[in-house]
């Protein structure tokens, strides 16, 4: 049963990496468009409406998703995880995809705010 669990945990954790992922390389491609529509127009506000349910209802969940299950496989795993490289080189991604992750959300207020500063 240990080695079953731990199989499933590590598939929910692939899958939430990939839809965390899929949203974070989406959102930029929304900004570029909306980048493109006059602030206050109609297509301003369907994008900004896009681009909040994005963040909220796929790349937040997927990044909480993916924490949860990452740190459930560190418990599985035990504390051998921390001797090899692989993890550390992995660590550091995963810094940068919250980095990227804060970047692409704080954008997003900047969007609905109509303060956006960067062209297409």
């Amino acid at each position: 049963m240990g080695g079953d669990l731990y199989s499933w945990i590590k598939a929910l954790h692939l899958i939430s990496v990939i839809a965390w992922m899929a949203g974070m390389l989406y959102l930029p491609r929304l900004y570029v468009y909306h980048a493109g529509v006059a602030a206050g127009s109609p297509e301003s506000e369907v994008f900004k409406v896009m681009e909040r349910r994005l963040l909220r209802a796929i790349i937040n969940p997927a990044m909480g998703a993916t924490f949860i299950f990452g740190i459930w496989l560190l418990v599985l795993y035990g504390p051998d995880i921390w001797s090899q490289g692989w993890w550390h080189a992995k660590l550091t991604f995963v810094i940068l995809m919250t980095a990227a992750h804060g970047f692409l959300s704080r954008w997003r207020k900047d969007f609905e705010a109509d303060r956006n500063t960067r062209s297409t």
